[in-house]
């Protein structure tokens, strides 16, 4: 069995839950609160802002020049393709400069993407790519079952559109062809730590759907804090 088949059976029943959270049940038959989504866009845009200077990362620390500029390509498909669709998305939502300027990151955003940035930092290119392909490739199964959704709401069925196209589908396999070539050349200990990064992020995909469908806030709001410290 390839690495990244024995990768996705262990995440199943997180996967499993994502598929099943109320934030993507409801977004597929239309009946998510709008609030919830704008939460989402808003936190996902951070998140993709830094996905992408991971992939860049992933470009610097690659072992060779094919694998360089394959992940400078992904970053920039990042920026052009799923940030101009939020940036679509925010329009639509009435989402202002000055919001998007005073925005700061939910708890579960901040520490997404800084479970990212140190597995990066500390790891090889493997550690990236087990870190990021989640993702990737969750958002792609996710777009494989809701094709044929018919939400009602456009913004809702852009989104669907979007995961369940055949651009996305290919940039996922070419990324995990990628992990299992770098899983067959790195030592078991490595396959380990980059085990353990792929589930990390699968447990961070599953907290991002609740962030948004909670709404999810700092435990103590800042005005709170500056009282205190008065």
């Amino acid at each position: 069995m390839s690495f990244s088949k024995r990768l996705r059976e262990k995440v199943n029943p997180i996967w499993e839950a994502s598929f099943d959270h109320p934030f993507v049940t409801k977004l597929a038959d239309g009946s998510l609160d709008l609030r919830c989504f704008r939460y989402y866009v808003l936190q996902d845009s951070y998140y993709l802002s830094h996905f992408a200077r991971v992939q860049a990362l992933g470009a610097a620390k690659a072992t060779d020049l094919s694998m360089t500029a394959s992940f400078a390509n992904h970053a920039q498909n990042t920026y052009e393709a799923e940030l101009s669709l939020h940036e679509n998305f925010s329009k639509k939502l009435g989402i202002s400069q000055e919001e998007k300027e005073t925005f700061q990151p939910a708890p579960t955003a901040y520490a997404y993407t800084s479970h990212m940035y140190r597995a990066a930092y500390e790891g090889h290119v493997g550690d990236i790519l087990a870190a990021i392909l989640p993702c990737y490739w969750l958002y792609y199964e996710i777009g494989e079952r809701l094709k044929g959704s018919k939400p009602g709401e456009e913004i809702y069925q852009e989104w669907i559109d979007a995961y369940g196209s055949e651009w996305f589908r290919t940039l996922v396999e070419e990324q995990i062809a990628r992990l299992d070539r770098i899983a067959e050349q790195v030592t078991e200990a490595d396959r380990k730590r980059m085990e353990q990064h792929f589930i990390i992020s699968s447990q961070y995909e599953y907290s991002f759907w609740e962030m948004a469908y909670t709404l999810e806030q700092w435990p103590v709001e800042e005005k709170e804090k500056v009282k205190d410290a008065n």
